[in-house]
């Protein structure tokens, strides 16, 4: 039988885990900053073969890392056309980068971050119930629905909330620079914020799995949901049109909905 652990036992452990999950996303930053990716275009042509072998290779670039490349990307992608990145200070693009990077070392994270939360709290579960979790199922689920979220968000949302805020500009004639703080800082803004509202359903079922809440209370609470969810989009999108907040808060309602769905799924089959 496992001893009981003090609340100073239990804060050294969480403090460890932090620091382990922090070193990784720091290595991972440093990386990101350190080295670049290239594809190499090798002719077989050589050794009788009408054919060209591409080879990715990474080296050492601070100034071409894979921050900056991938820095690069967004702005080709979701920036219009009349837009231009400036830099007003020294160490802007460099900070940008190191934000880049950041989310970069977040989300290559998450299945070490998802480990560490489960072995924390496993000592609290009663072996009945660890045997209904599968680790490797939430891990792929929680990764899969942030990654459908930055992807939602940066293939939907981002590209449509810039055109249309560029447009206000566009309207009384004014030339629109916007520095790469911001626009990284935008960016990730709305990366972020999306990547975690759609764990909202995984969240919602794990929730009701764990019997901490009743499965009438997501469905009770609806109305008051929506506003939570409302107030959220407000916080989390950078301006006052009141059109971005929708396009934050409409999918997180229809997220709500799809977690009660999958609760009252999971009820349903236990009950057959």
């Amino acid at each position: 039988m496992p001893t009981e652990m003090s609340l100073r036992d239990h804060f050294y452990e969480m403090r460890s885990r932090i620091l382990r999950v922090s070193i990784i996303i720091l290595i991972i930053i440093v990386f990101c900053i350190t080295f670049g990716f290239k594809i190499y275009s090798i002719n077989l042509s050589v050794i009788n073969i009408s054919d060209t072998l591409y080879l990715p290779f990474i080296y050492p670039d601070p100034f071409n890392n894979l921050a900056i490349q991938i820095t690069s990307f967004m702005k080709d992608t979701l920036l219009p056309v009349e837009v231009e990145l400036i830099q007003t200070a020294p160490g802007q693009a460099f900070f940008a980068q190191i934000y880049v990077a950041a989310l970069i070392g977040i989300i290559i994270s998450i299945p070490l971050l998802i480990r560490e939360i489960y072995e924390f709290i496993s000592p609290a579960i009663e072996e009945k119930e660890k045997k209904k979790i599968n680790l490797i199922k939430m891990l792929t689920s929680t990764v899969g629905l942030f990654i459908i979220g930055l992807i939602f968000s940066y293939s939907l949302v981002i590209p449509f909330t810039l055109e249309f805020l560029y447009k206000y500009g566009e309207s009384i004639g004014v030339e629109t620079f916007l520095n790469i703080n911001d626009f990284i800082t935008f960016v990730l803004q709305f990366l972020i914020g999306f990547g975690i509202s759609f764990e909202l359903p995984l969240m919602m079922y794990i929730i009701s799995l764990s019997q901490i809440l009743d499965r009438d209370f997501w469905r009770k609470n609806l109305r008051y949901s929506i506003i939570i969810i409302v107030v959220f989009g407000a916080i989390i999108t950078p301006d006052g049109s009141g059109v971005t907040m929708w396009l934050i808060a409409g999918p997180m309602i229809f997220l709500y909905i799809v977690g009660i769905f999958l609760v009252e799924l999971k009820i349903l089959k236990k009950q057959v």
